[in-house]
């Protein structure tokens, strides 16, 4: 809502560059998508290199800590 709000205010003051960053910003998030899954599939490998590492303390110390009610 404030990115919207702040979109008019600029229209407002100088509709030009309001109405190139409304053209440019669908091609900027089209430049950035693979950066973002990048870094989807790179937390998805950290959580698995920590599931690995954590896996004998799970195995070995996991059931003390949990509660059953």
């Amino acid at each position: 809502m404030a990115g919207f709000v702040l979109w008019c205010l600029l229209f407002v003051l100088c509709w030009p560059l309001a109405l190139l960053a409304l053209v440019i910003y669908p091609l900027v998030w089209l430049l950035l998508l693979p950066f973002r899954l990048l870094g989807f599939a790179f937390e998805g490998v950290l959580e698995l290199i920590r599931a690995v590492i954590l896996l004998p303390a799970r195995l070995l110390g996991g059931a003390g800590r949990r509660r059953y009610s």
